[in-house]
């Protein structure tokens, strides 16, 4: 029995969730756990019914001011959500 070459545990947990299409579930989670963590809690308590379909995040502002301020920093958003995420998980933000 001949062994293969050694590979790091991480490389290969990733390979296995591309594998089984886990890989963007797990990202799109770990991007709307960060919601709060990249506004602020008292912010994000504006927010809610987050949801992403194809690449695009939904968000529901409840204050019309808040949602202006959002929609000019929304590129700005999408980076350091795709960043915390460690994938380019979204490509837009539509607040309503």
């Amino acid at each position: 029995m001949k062994r293969k070459e050694a590979q790091p545990i991480g490389l290969l947990v990733q390979q296995y969730l591309r594998n089984e299409g886990l890989e963007s579930p797990l990202n799109e989670q770990r991007l709307l756990n960060a919601w709060p963590e990249i506004l602020g809690s008292s912010i994000a308590s504006y927010t809610s019914n987050l949801y992403i379909r194809n690449q695009v995040l939904f968000v529901h502002v409840s204050s019309s001011v808040l949602r202006q301020d959002l929609m000019m920093s929304r590129e700005k958003l999408i980076l350091q959500l795709n960043q915390k995420a460690g994938a380019t998980v979204i490509n837009d933000i539509i607040f309503h």
